[in-house]
């Protein structure tokens, strides 16, 4: 069994028709209407994307021949494949069920696909160790992640493991350079995220959460209230305009700092709370992402409901950072740094 990367777009405009569909595609520009069945080589792939890509250089075209590679024929039914998502924060991972399959018919982007059965869609970043969460920061579309015994541990996690096991050995893979994790430049953005991330986890988890939620909406210019830690009913954080509090918006803030994503009974449990001391909007915060059943809700509750996962958290945590109360920056210590910007 082997252990893939596939990315469902660079914002993951591609993940409703990933999970949906139960398949992964080949989104890949330019291919739209050219099948791939007939390459059964590595060789093969680079002479059709030379064609097709002719003005690129040859470097990239041995990156991306690569990557088509290892989606056509590379992949084998039985491997495991993981999705690092957008829309809320967590990795899919599943098991690929088909062979490389070509559809002259489909609309858009959508030819080229596997079908794949999905099992566990929503596993939590914090499960995964840092020497995955390394793999899994590699900037490319497609990429086998073989080091360090990754595919036993991510099926562990995909089966229910709370936690991935560390690290025991290292296993070797004969493959066409420049398609898997070792080869691939990392994203170092999304690396230091992931450690920002560890530290907040370690530091704030549980009510500690809250208070560090508090924290970002005060430097935004909110006065608040922070409930005392234990049941809280759906309200965690009201939060208000002006010196006093009495100015709009009025919002009323949920925030779950559990290992599982948050379900539609606890967005529920949100919208009641808003009713019940009349605010103006909700802010629901689950560091685990949230499930289908919660995005859903997103185009009805719009104009009274936003969802933050750990992206959106730690996002706004950057871009308050200076604000912050001196105890929570002593507690978080972070600086800014400077670096090469990756190119496309």
């Amino acid at each position: 069994m082997a252990l893939w990367l596939v990315r469902a777009g660079k914002y993951g405009e591609h993940e409703p028709r990933f999970f949906e569909d139960n398949r992964i595609y080949l989104t890949w520009g330019g291919l739209e209407s050219t099948s791939l069945s007939g390459a059964v080589s590595y060789e093969d792939i680079k002479a059709l994307m030379q064609r097709h890509f002719s003005a690129e250089p040859i470097r990239r075209l041995g990156n991306w021949s690569g990557q088509i590679w290892a989606f056509t024929l590379g992949m084998k039914p039985g491997d495991y494949v993981v999705v690092p998502r957008k829309s809320n924060g967590t990795v899919a991972i599943g098991e690929v069920k088909s062979g490389y399959t070509f559809n002259p018919d489909a609309e858009g982007k959508y030819g080229h696909f596997r079908e794949v059965r999905w099992i566990n869609t929503d596993v939590p970043r914090s499960a995964f160790d840092q020497d995955l969460l390394y793999s899994l920061g590699a900037i490319m579309t497609i990429c086998e992640i073989k080091r360090n015994d990754a595919e036993k541990r991510v099926k562990a996690l995909a089966n229910g493991q709370a936690q991935s096991t560390r690290p025991t050995d290292t296993a070797a893979s004969a493959a066409p350079e420049n398609f898997d994790e070792e080869a691939a430049e990392i994203d170092l953005e999304q690396l230091s995220r992931d450690a920002i991330a560890k530290l907040i986890i370690q530091k704030f988890k549980g009510h500690g959460m809250a208070r560090l939620v508090e924290a970002v909406l005060k430097a935004q210019g909110f006065t608040t209230h922070l409930s005392p830690e234990g049941p809280d009913k759906g309200i965690d954080i009201l939060a208000a305009g002006g010196p006093f509090g009495f100015d709009h918006p009025r919002i009323c803030v949920q925030v779950k700092s559990g290992n599982t994503p948050a379900d539609r009974p606890e967005f529920t449990q949100l919208i009641g709370a808003m009713q019940s001391v009349n605010a103006d909007q909700g802010l629901f915060i689950s560091w685990s992402g949230f499930k289908t059943t919660v995005l859903r809700e997103v185009p009805v509750q719009f104009f009274k409901v936003r969802l933050w996962n750990q992206d959106d958290l730690i996002a706004q945590l950057l871009a308050n950072y200076s604000k912050l109360d001196e105890d929570i920056r002593l507690e978080l210590p972070l600086k800014q740094i400077w670096t090469l910007s990756t190119a496309d």
